[in-house]
């Protein structure tokens, strides 16, 4: 068992973090740094420790803007190290975390992950209000500049989708769920041809090559793509629910935490503004919010077969299912009693395989096969013939001792 809260995090216990913070902490304890000036949060998110960052977001006295020995926070050293789900977490569970914060050298959390080519960081961070137009302030470059430079292409091609589709339409009351150029393409094909145009289109498909493309902009497998992450799809009803589908994320725009949603808005707000998934429909109005704990105490009463990961209700109501409990591999949100019976009736033997009649065709036999039960049967006639051997050889030796 770990005595303080930095060896929990560093060694990745988050049982031993759990009964610290249950015991209660001192400002001292929390604010516990090593050699670079780094606490027990940015080990964690050095190391992507999951369970840990999460666990840290009830913890008093944590400081989430600490700046270590060259001006990292901890928002930074994830972002630089790709941990896309750790990143999320910070933004999403820590109130009060500032994306625009700068090192020695100038740059924010958004430069570094450009920079080291994280791609899923960047629009994560982009999504989440960070300042895509923010320079270094050594070379005053922004973190398109900056992906161009190390050459993280695959970045700076997700930077420009994501400037041509600044807002997550799909994922509002306001996206609209048919294809917008389904009726054009669907006249068009039933519109009668001039024999100009079927001349014209026989000799393109004869003559034509089709090579492989990505998918057209707007066409109709980016919209299946976004149909199925969109809030109308029965696929999220499985992950998420939205809280706010009438202010969706957008490029620039600041998201607010958990923590903040819940002390801005009312329990009655958000049940009204949420968005629940019944019988393959949408509604929008709930008649209450359940929370893991709750999922976890409606299932099972045995609170030894029951434990959820967080105290407090308040941080609780909106945890994603897998994090709000210890065991995330079955739905029910309880380890399951498993008893063992005898079975009453005896296990049946195994049949005999009967011998093929002559006369059928059996199937072909493999020559490694051939090969090797010709080496069983030599084997078991030099056993026959060496048995046999020393039984007649006791034969003798008995006649002798009777001479």
């Amino acid at each position: 068992f770990t005595s303080t809260l930095y060896q929990a995090c560093a060694r990745n216990e988050p049982v031993s973090l759990q009964t610290v913070l249950e015991r209660g902490v001192t400002k001292e304890e929390v604010m516990e740094l090593d050699n670079n000036g780094w606490n027990g949060l940015m080990v964690a998110c050095c190391k992507g420790f999951l369970e840990i960052v999460y666990g840290l977001h009830i913890c008093p006295y944590i400081d989430i803007n600490h700046q270590d020995n060259e001006g990292n926070t901890a928002l930074m050293i994830a972002s630089q190290a790709g941990h896309i789900m750790t990143v999320s977490y910070l933004l999403n569970y820590y109130p009060g975390i500032d994306t625009e914060i700068r090192d020695c050298r100038g740059f924010t959390a958004l430069i570094k992950a450009a920079m080291t080519g994280r791609t899923d960081v960047v629009a994560a961070l982009v999504m989440a209000g960070a300042d895509i137009h923010a320079v270094d302030s050594t070379r005053g470059r922004c973190a398109r500049d900056w992906a161009f430079k190390t050459g993280r292409y695959e970045t700076l091609h997700r930077l420009r989708r994501l400037n041509m589709r600044p807002r997550a339409e799909q994922f509002c009351e306001g996206y609209v769920p048919e294809w917008p150029e389904l009726k054009e393409r669907v006249a068009k094909a039933i519109s009668q041809k001039t024999p100009r145009e079927k001349i014209a289109q026989q000799i393109k498909d004869t003559f034509g090559f089709r090579l492989p493309r990505d998918p057209v902009d707007n066409g109709v497998l980016d919209h299946m793509v976004r149909m199925t992450t969109s809030v109308y799809s029965p696929l999220i009803s499985t992950a998420c629910r939205p809280l706010c589908p009438t202010s969706p994320p957008e490029i620039g725009k600041k998201r607010l935490a958990v923590q903040e949603l819940v002390s801005k808005h009312t329990k009655k707000d958000l049940e009204e503004s949420s968005v629940c998934h019944s019988n393959g429909s949408v509604s929008h109005i709930i008649p209450t919010i359940h929370s893991a704990e709750s999922i976890a105490t409606t299932c099972c009463a045995d609170t030894e077969r029951r434990g959820s990961m967080l105290s407090t209700k308040a941080a609780a109501t909106f945890i994603s299912r897998s994090m709000g409990r210890r065991n995330s591999v079955f739905p029910s949100g309880c380890i399951p009693k498993i008893n063992v019976d005898r079975p009453t009736e005896a296990t049946p033997k195994k049949e005999k395989k009967k011998k093929r009649e002559k006369g059928y065709l059996e199937p072909p036999k493999w020559k490694y096969k051939e090969i090797k039960d010709e080496k069983k049967k030599d084997k078991k006639k030099t056993e026959k013939e060496k048995e046999e051997k020393e039984k007649k050889k006791k034969e003798k030796d008995g006649k002798k001792a009777k001479k």
